[in-house]
């Protein structure tokens, strides 16, 4: 069975400390990788005065960063470690089966 890990945050440092919790917790199954993914730029400009001078804007941005592990494990086990893991707040996590099939050497 292959698990794909997704984590998302608005904090850099969190979400390293998130994926090094994962990584220690679930070090006797197979991980492949702490792996980043692009991180996502929201930006907003906002008129500073709503009458007069719209010249005058300030600009304001919002980063989300990503990062996903995969997992593969023969044994059902895994799910019951994955829901007793508190991760820090301030991090979403998203789980995807990839593969339901047994994994082969």
């Amino acid at each position: 069975m292959k698990l794909r890990i997704i984590l998302k945050a608005y904090s850099n440092q969190l979400l390293d400390e998130g994926c090094e919790h994962i990584y220690s917790t679930l070090s006797s199954y197979k991980i492949s990788g702490i792996v980043s993914l692009p991180t996502r730029v929201k930006r907003f400009c906002v008129l500073r005065s709503p009458h007069i001078d719209k010249d005058s804007r300030e600009h304001f941005e919002i980063r989300v960063f990503k990062r996903f592990l995969d997992i593969t494990s023969d044994s059902p086990e895994i799910f019951d470690s994955l829901l007793q893991m508190d991760l820090p707040s301030g991090i979403a996590c998203s789980l995807k089966i990839l593969d339901s099939r047994p994994y082969q050497i």
